[in-house]
């Protein structure tokens, strides 16, 4: 259907999610032989933009993946057969820029979706739509890759989101800057167990003094509530 000189084993598919100018996150999936290969499943949060902008944070991400191929990075060493972008023709055209510039001759397509949010064909670089709701067993697997893929960048999008909420509520804390608060972040999993953690089980995290600020932080919380 595409034209291709041999089936691609290995394709991948790129996906943008963000909460506003917020959280800008891709996501990286990886199908083998028509399966996921979740081992190479990889993620990015997005740098330096200043306001959501899907072609700008998909030419950063490609670039990035790639410049890590080059660089020898063993979690980028394998190339794609294929590559999928969710989006159309613009996002399209911006991977086939960003591999020309690399020198790497590899096939790209956009997944168009229908007014159901499913992949209703696959558009090439030049504008030309190529339709696959007529052979079930190509809609389904490049329904289930634009799922995954799109799948994997919202859970991403989600933790950061959660990761930033939470801090800023150990912010409110004084003596607790990015340091500590990655500690007992790290330590204890959640804000949740750091509020109901005991004072001694703080301070073997933290000094002694900040163990005690965040103890009874949470315990003034806990009688305003």
């Amino acid at each position: 259907m595409l034209g291709l000189e041999q089936a691609p084993r290995r394709t991948e598919s790129y996906d943008i999610s963000n909460t506003g100018a917020d959280d800008m996150v891709a996501s990286m999936v990886v199908f083998e032989s028509g399966r996921p290969l979740k081992r190479d499943y990889r993620r990015f949060k997005i740098k330096d933009l200043t306001g959501p902008d899907d072609y700008a944070s998909m030419e950063q991400v490609l670039t990035r993946r790639f410049q890590r191929y080059l660089d020898g990075d063993e979690k980028f060493g394998t190339l794609p057969d294929l590559m999928l972008i969710d989006g159309g023709e613009n996002h399209v055209k911006i991977a086939r820029r960003v591999l020309d510039d690399f020198g790497l001759d590899i096939p790209a397509f956009g997944m168009v979706k229908d007014d159901r949010h499913r992949t209703r064909a696959l558009v090439a670089p030049d504008g030309r739509e190529i339709g696959i709701q007529a052979i079930p067993a190509v809609f389904a697997l490049i329904g289930q890759i634009q799922e995954e893929t799109h799948r994997f960048a919202i859970e991403f999008n989600r933790q950061q989101r959660k990761g930033r909420v939470q801090g800023s509520v150990l912010d409110k804390i004084p003596g607790v800057g990015e340091k500590r608060r990655a500690q007992l972040l790290k330590a204890f999993k959640s804000v949740k167990a750091i509020r109901q953690a005991p004072l001694e089980e703080l301070e073997k995290v933290v000094p002694k003094n900040t163990a005690q600020a965040v103890y009874q932080f949470f315990r003034r919380e806990e009688t305003k509530d």
